[in-house]
């Protein structure tokens, strides 16, 4: 089994940060994704599988489609961490 990829390295894609945004618009498909960027459809499903690794987006069945949504657990993670920061 693959290790997960790290939060941070997955944010740090311009691509992914776009689609980050997309679905905190509210839960998508990879066509809907796809149509506000300048990359290909797989393109768009491989940045959704590294984000899916990351635990910063959930994917569910919808018929013949996946739709995918933000995980709040993912975000808290990367948000105790930098909170440290904060009052350092």
């Amino acid at each position: 089994m693959m290790a997960a990829t790290d939060a941070f390295t997955a944010i740090a894609d311009p691509h992914r940060r776009h689609i980050l945004e997309e679905l905190r618009r509210g839960p998508k498909s990879v066509n809907e994704l796809a149509t506000g960027l300048p990359v290909s459809r797989p393109a768009v499903s491989q940045h959704l599988k590294v984000l899916l690794d990351s635990g910063l987006v959930n994917s569910s069945a919808s018929g013949t489609k996946r739709i995918y949504e933000l995980s709040s657990g993912g975000f808290l993670k990367v948000h105790l961490w930098l909170d440290q920061f904060w009052n350092a």
